[in-house]
């Protein structure tokens, strides 16, 4: 009987094939639930690489990022704020105590939600010795067993967390005098803010917390004209992701000071009553006096003179 000859060529194999090589230095561990996100932009998951690759210290700014890729500040700035969405990022200001206000950026190679509290991970099993042939004889405590030539590998450091963000100072308060007519006043105000620039647009819910504020520029005497000016003027160009977070900014750091109260209207006082005309009875010219008689000038002149 012949040989079975087959026809059919084999299944060829399709899809990506891997030749990798073992990286001994200058790499970094990135996971799948990064690698293989399926919410992230592609631009996100490379931000994020090359981020986890960076030294501790190394300036994460749109700015420095747009520098260094091809793409604009735009998408980036956009790569960033998904990051941060997905808890692979964080960042936060800090004003020292010189005054100064500095960008921090804290970057996680395991999202905020996949995290177990739970330390560090834990060290893999040491290897074990043979047992002695006499089972009744002592055994020797076990001891691991590195490799020749093997690099021991650092203890692994716990994450920081970032610090707790510093409270935020309180709005300004309008007085208890302020009637509703100022309130409703100033929540159109507010309201209208998107007319004068489309990013200031407001929630209802914006409206009535930022109202009060509003209400303490108007009590001290601006305008409403000139508040709306305030707010929305020198704006930046990009985007406003917070435009009632800046507003409120605004009210509380531009707010400007009360006027003082003008004195009270009432009667003049003694020393500056007018008297009635009277005539004088040496020139017969018209003064002014408590009583009938001589004029200043008139009285001024020697008796003699005057006879």
């Amino acid at each position: 009987m012949a040989d079975r000859q087959l026809s059919a060529p084999t299944r060829a194999s399709y899809g990506i094939r891997h030749d990798n090589r073992v990286l001994r230095d200058r790499y970094v561990k990135i996971g799948n639930h990064l690698a293989q996100h399926r919410e992230l932009s592609i631009t996100a998951i490379g931000l994020a690489t090359h981020i986890q690759s960076l030294p501790a210290g190394a300036k994460v700014t749109v700015k420095s990022l747009s520098e260094r890729f091809p793409e604009g500040e735009v998408r980036i700035a956009a790569a960033l704020r998904e990051l941060e969405e997905h808890g692979y990022l964080t960042r936060y200001r800090e004003r020292l105590p010189s005054g100064q206000v500095v960008s921090h950026v804290i970057s996680y190679n395991v999202p905020l939600a996949l995290r177990r509290d739970d330390g560090p991970s834990p060290e893999p099993p040491a290897p074990k010795r043979k047992a002695p042939e006499d089972p009744e004889a002592p055994q020797a405590p076990v001891e691991p067993v590195e490799p020749e030539g093997s690099v021991a590998a650092p203890p692994a450091q716990p994450t920081p967390e970032p610090p707790a963000p510093a409270a935020v100072p309180a709005l300004p308060e309008p007085s208890s005098a302020a009637g509703p007519e100022l309130h409703a006043q100033a929540a159109e105000l507010l309201a209208r803010l998107r007319l004068r620039d489309p990013r200031l647009l407001l929630s209802e819910r914006d409206v009535a917390r930022l109202a009060p504020a509003a209400v303490a520029w108007l009590e001290r005497g601006v305008r409403p004209a000139v508040v709306s000016g305030v707010l929305s003027g020198g704006l930046p160009p990009e985007p406003i992701r917070a435009p009632a977070a800046l507003l409120a900014h605004r009210l509380r750091v531009l707010l400007p000071p009360a006027l003082r109260a003008s004195p009270p209207s009432g009667p003049m006082p003694r020393d500056r009553t007018i008297h009635p005309l009277r005539n004088c009875d040496g020139c017969d010219r018209a003064f002014r006096a408590p009583t009938p008689g001589h004029c200043e000038d008139c009285a001024s002149r020697p008796a003699a003179t005057a006879a």
